[in-house]
């Protein structure tokens, strides 16, 4: 990936992980694959976005009250979405070497949050009822300010009442954290507001049977 420093960024979010379950890292992907993915999300026709749910599988479903993102499934098929797939699958490989994570595949999405959408407050997973065990969200949206909205809200672990930080979407932003640790919630934005969000997953397989991303 060019001369950007990864390995520093990889680095960092280990050892923030080792000592909170939480990593904030402003510019924290190669400027080659922002300027990738910026140009794919122009490229995408509004229609191609679907409306987001809750749940997974049989208990998927659609609730307005809790959730009004669009999203759109990462494929590594498109040159443009590959860069930061990629990307992910070796800050996934330098968790596995660095902390045992035991990390075994990703998945990722685009989300859009139109003006005066949001999301409400949630965990990525529950403790010992899903694989999901460490949750990404990074930010594309250039010249972000406050007055703008669309933070993302980070409560504490230890008391899921109290916020622990918001964090801006400013563009190039990566958040990383436990998805069983730390409740969160978008607030609504003002403008039209774009991010990926991504989950990195241990094979919770039983009968060999490989329990899908998705």
């Amino acid at each position: 990936m060019s001369d950007f420093d990864i390995e520093n960024i990889y680095a960092q979010i280990a050892d923030d992980l080792r000592s909170t379950g939480l990593s904030i890292i402003e510019n924290a992907v190669d400027p080659k694959i922002i300027q990738a993915l910026n140009e794919r999300i122009a490229s995408l026709e509004e229609d191609t976005f679907q409306t987001a749910g809750i749940g997974r599988q049989s208990d998927h479903e659609k609730n307005a009250q809790i959730r009004r993102d669009k999203i759109r499934w990462l494929e590594k098929g498109n040159a443009q979405e590959a860069g930061y797939l990629d990307a992910m699958d070796e800050l996934k490989s330098y968790l596995n070497r660095r902390l045992f994570m035991g990390l075994f595949s990703y998945e990722s999405h685009f989300a859009h949050y139109q003006q005066g959408a949001f999301y409400k407050k949630h965990l990525d997973a529950f403790k010992g009822k899903a694989n999901r065990v460490l949750t990404t969200v990074f930010y594309l949206n250039e010249d972000w300010c406050t007055e703008d909205g669309g933070e993302l809200v980070i409560y504490q672990a230890e008391d899921h009442d109290k916020e622990l930080c918001r964090v801006l979407p400013k563009q190039g932003t990566l958040v990383t954290f436990l998805s069983d640790e730390f409740p969160h919630e978008v607030l609504a934005a003002n403008k039209s507001r774009y991010s990926i969000a991504g989950w990195f997953r241990v094979n919770a397989s039983t009968a060999a049977h490989i329990d899908p991303p998705r």
